[in-house]
């Protein structure tokens, strides 16, 4: 399933609420872009337009509640689209992928956060995903009350309030409390692959500790 030339780097990046992951891929994809190295920005849950769809069930607020093993295997199902129709092609191609979340995401969120634990992601992403996995995964951490207080700020400056909050960002600080520490835990237990990145630094940074992380691989010059 790892058969994209070798340029190609499948590259996440992870994290709660808050941590500035928009910011900092769009910057990643800059980079990039100034060296041109061939790339597509895409995210998690969505990427194509299945998929998006998919990410809808899971995020929109019903009046109907959405069990957390059926919220499991959606993620699961739009990431098995995103997989087929866009990652799977453009590492082919010899492009890089640069996604917002994926896997760790669902361990974090899924597992820890709504308990569902390790077990049943396991056998789900050895079913979806076969061997791939991320080449690199950014995680940019922040202490829980720094990134829902700039989650909120961020919502207010775009209008939002708290009935626009989506199924993940309405959740108690203790949800976000063991999301994080599942983070943690897998960049501690994963240490060449994910790369734990201080987010309460300024953007440039961030960006500049992602850089270096990728200069460190000797992936960029």
């Amino acid at each position: 399933m790892n058969s994209e030339p070798a340029r190609a780097r499948f590259v996440t990046i992870e994290g709660i609420e808050g941590v500035g992951k928009t910011t900092q891929l769009a910057r990643m994809s800059k980079t990039l872009s100034d060296l041109r190295i061939a790339h597509v920005m895409t995210r998690e849950p969505g990427g194509t337009p299945l998929a998006e769809q998919i990410r809808d069930l899971v995020l929109r607020a019903g009046t109907e509640e959405l069990p957390d093993t059926a919220e499991l295997r959606l993620m699961f199902a739009a990431r098995a689209v995103h997989l087929k129709n866009l990652i799977e092609p453009n590492l082919a191609a010899g492009r890089w992928v640069l996604c917002d979340r994926f896997t760790d995401a669902t361990y974090a969120y899924q597992g820890a956060g709504r308990g569902l634990g390790a077990a049943n992601i396991g056998a789900l992403e050895t079913l979806v995903q076969g061997t791939r996995r991320p080449d690199l995964t950014l995680l940019l951490d922040v202490p829980v009350n720094v990134g829902l207080q700039r989650a909120r700020e961020r919502n207010a400056g775009a209008g939002l309030g708290s009935r626009d909050q989506d199924r993940f960002e309405s959740q108690r600080v203790e949800f976000f409390g063991r999301v994080r520490a599942a983070y943690l835990a897998r960049a501690a237990a994963e240490p060449k692959r994910m790369v734990v990145i201080d987010a309460g630094a300024t953007a440039d940074e961030v960006s500049a500790a992602i850089t270096a992380a990728l200069r460190a691989r000797t992936w960029i010059s």
